[in-house]
């Protein structure tokens, strides 16, 4: 699973705004105030996104700025308001595919640094890498987030996405999101209660998408505490041995690489946003038609008290992908058939055309559509 601290939406102002319920967007009267003049933003012009992006792929953004501090992102949203931009925020480019055409509003890269610690409690802002910091923990013998090694992106996507690998979870050790309000134009530190944390969903991609704007997060961890070890690759792995903290890192550092999923240029699959497709979650009554139309054991895994997940990997190989299978420069990687690549060259518009070939034929086998987990930017 490979994330991203983005999401697209409207700018919005403390006056003279409404909010469509339907459509989940703010809408701004422009002409109520002169454009915003930044004094201390650095706005640049038709900037490439591709080389921004894990998957190098798509068009320049219209306007772009990179918020190194939290009033850089208030000053941002004011620019965009003024001039009544549509505003995308981005952190580390893993997890988004931006359209050929690029992004026809303002682009805003979160560039927040710095990590306080307090005992076992730690904030991090949002820009930082996410994998430096899951190592700066396992140094200092902090157990809670270790499965989550060699993923790609910055600390804020993890909340938006609920980012988890290997048996865990964000969810389990954020103790509080301190987000930028573009509602109410504030500043808020949300609990973990209030972020609405389920499987790869938060009420920043849901119920609160686009309102929020990721500034740092806290986690609470464990000093000399047990490494979690309940997934199947990592149990074959240690073969019931109880590893380190250190130990399990590595060991998922280690599997990572073997299924290509770990960000290194010399890999032919580098280009990448990861796992492409989300786990589907399925009731009883799901799950046996589509054990049904497999004639086979189907693996799967407790979700919730009633209803069960499926791989999307093993859904895509049964509907008659392979690793290795490409339509022009747009493949499956060939490590792991969850990971949609650029194997050089690619657009937008292959990627999305590979995309729904496997979306339709895993549809029309098991009756089950497949969701894409990277956030697409700009028109398709």
């Amino acid at each position: 699973m490979i994330f991203d601290n983005s999401a697209a939406f409207s700018a919005a102002s403390a006056s003279k705004l409404s909010f469509d319920a339907e459509t989940a967007r703010v809408h701004i009267d422009s002409t109520v105030t002169p454009p915003f003049q930044p004094t201390d933003l650095n706005i640049r012009e038709n900037v490439p996104l591709a080389p921004l992006t894990t998957l190098e792929v798509g068009g320049p953004a219209r306007f772009f700025v990179e918020a190194t501090a939290e009033q850089d992102v208030v000053d941002s949203f004011e620019f965009g308001r003024s001039r009544g931009l549509s505003v995308f925020v981005l952190g580390g480019g893993s997890n988004i595919l931006v359209s050929d055409q690029g992004f026809d509003g303002l682009v805003v890269k979160i560039a927040l640094s710095g990590v306080t610690a307090s005992n076992d409690s730690i904030t991090v802002a949002a820009g930082e890498d996410w994998d430096a910091f899951v190592n700066y923990t396992v140094g200092r013998g902090l157990s809670g987030v270790e499965c989550l090694s060699g993923i790609p992106g910055t600390v804020g996507g993890t909340p938006v996405q609920n980012v988890g690998a290997y048996g865990q979870e964000v969810s389990e050790t954020i103790v509080s999101v301190r987000c930028f309000d573009r509602k109410n134009v504030n500043i808020v530190d949300l609990s973990n209660e209030q972020c609405g944390f389920t499987y790869r969903i938060s009420v920043f991609n849901s119920t609160e998408r686009n309102r929020y704007v990721v500034l740092s997060v806290t986690y609470s961890l464990t000093r000399n505490g047990k490494p979690k070890v309940a997934y199947k690759d990592l149990i074959e792995f240690f073969n019931d041995r109880e590893p380190t903290i250190a130990e399990t890192r590595e060991a998922v550092l280690s599997i990572r690489r073997a299924k290509s999923m770990v960000i290194d240029k010399a890999d032919p699959n580098h280009r990448s946003a990861g796992s492409f497709f989300k786990n589907p979650v399925v009731n009883k009554a799901k799950f046996d038609l589509v054990q049904e139309a497999s004639n086979k054991n189907v693996p799967h895994f407790p979700a919730g008290a009633t209803d069960v997940k499926i791989p999307a990997a093993w859904l895509i190989e049964t509907s008659g992908f392979h690793k290795g299978y490409a339509i022009g420069n747009a493949g499956i990687s060939t490590n792991h058939t969850l990971a949609i690549v650029n194997s050089g060259g690619a657009t937008a518009r292959d990627i999305v055309q590979l995309k729904n070939v496997i979306q339709n034929a895993v549809s029309e086998k098991f009756g089950i559509e497949l969701v894409p987990e990277p956030v697409f930017v700009g028109d398709f």
